[in-house]
C-alpha cells in the first residue's frame, strides 16, 4: 500500500513540467568593422614592402597569408617576391610560389595565372619558377 503510494508520488513528479523556459541561443556578431578585398590586398602589400623587413617576418607574413582560405592576389606575392630579392633569400622566393601552387589546389587554371601576372617581376628579379628549376616533379 506504501509503495503503491509511493510510486503514484514519484509518476506525478516525473510527469510535471518544468516552470521554466530554456533561454534561446542569442549570435554576438561582432561589431568591428569588416575589411575589404582592396584594404586586405593593400594591408599585405605595406606590410611586404616595409624596407626594414627581415627574413623572419618575411617568413611569419607568408605562414600568415597562405593559412587563410584564399590563394593571394598577384600583387601580394608581387611585393614578397621583391622582398625576398631586398632580402637577398632566392629559397624563399621559390617556396612562395610552391606554396601559391599548393594553395590553388584542384582549380587548375589559378597557378598559370598568377605566374603568367608575375612573369614580368619574375623576369626582373631573375627568379625561376619551380617548373623551370625542375623541382616540381618531386
Amino acid at each position: 500500500m506504501i509503495s503503491a503510494a509511493v510510486m503514484r508520488g514519484i509518476g506525478t513528479l516525473t510527469r510535471t513540467r518544468a516552470a521554466f523556459t530554456a533561454p534561446l541561443a542569442v549570435r554576438c556578431y561582432s561589431h568591428a568593422k569588416v575589411e575589404t578585398d582592396e584594404e586586405f590586398d593593400s594591408r599585405w602589400v605595406t606590410y611586404f614592402s616595409k624596407p626594414d623587413l627581415d627574413t623572419w617576418e618575411l617568413r611569419k607574413g607568408m605562414n600568415t597569408l597562405i593559412g587563410y582560405d584564399l590563394v593571394p592576389e598577384p600583387k601580394i606575392l608581387d611585393s614578397a617576391l621583391r622582398a625576398c630579392r631586398r632580402l637577398n633569400d632566392l629559397a624563399s622566393a621559390i617556396r612562395i610560389l610552391e606554396a601559391v601552387k599548393d594553395k590553388s589546389g584542384p582549380h587548375k587554371e589559378i597557378y598559370p595565372y598568377v605566374i603568367q601576372e608575375l612573369r614580368p617581376t619574375l623576369q626582373e628579379l631573375g627568379i625561376s619558377t619551380p617548373e623551370e628549376l625542375g623541382i616540381h616533379k618531386v
